[in-house]
């Protein structure tokens, strides 16, 4: 095995214990130490398939397809995510709260229930028939910022085999 699937599976058996809040005492900043290593090397990896005039990522972004409800214009808009960060989402819309617009929204995260929330608008593409939208979370609790956290760190640990 090599010295990275090692630590993968040592990092995963440490992250599965954390989920279930049985760290043992002092493991718990060894803990956060690793899952911020994993995230700057994903990071990093990330940077590596960037095309000329991107800009690279500041936080950990994951491929997830959750629904998501968003309130705006006097109804709630159902769609499902593209990605997720503890930065924001991004999703697709019939249409456009519009750009800096906060609105309200709820997020199912998987194994940890619904996250109650605040979005603001950060970028709007206009697509044929729909639009992308980016949304920056506002004033998320600490938390539901450690629920997206462990589920982000859920969905890069299944990227690699057990």
């Amino acid at each position: 095995m090599s010295a990275f699937a090692d630590w993968i599976k040592s990092f995963r058996e440490q992250h599965e214990r954390a989920r279930r809040g049985s760290l043992k005492p002092g493991e718990e900043s060894s803990y956060l130490a690793a899952r911020e290593e994993l995230a700057r090397a994903m990071l990093a990896a990330q940077r590596l398939t960037l095309k000329p005039g991107e800009t690279p990522r500041h936080k950990l972004r994951v491929a997830r397809a959750l629904q998501l409800d968003l309130e705006f214009e006097g109804s709630t808009h159902r769609s499902v995510t593209l990605d997720v960060s503890v930065g924001g989402i991004s999703t697709v819309l019939a249409g456009s709260p519009g750009l800096g617009k906060t609105v309200k929204a709820t997020l199912r995260l998987p194994a940890s229930g619904p996250l109650a929330c605040r979005l603001r608008i950060s970028d709007v593409k206009p697509q044929e028939g729909s639009v992308r939208i980016a949304a920056s979370f506002v004033d998320l609790a600490a938390a539901d910022m450690e629920r997206l956290e462990l589920f982000i760190v859920d969905a890069v640990l299944a990227m690699f085999a057990s």
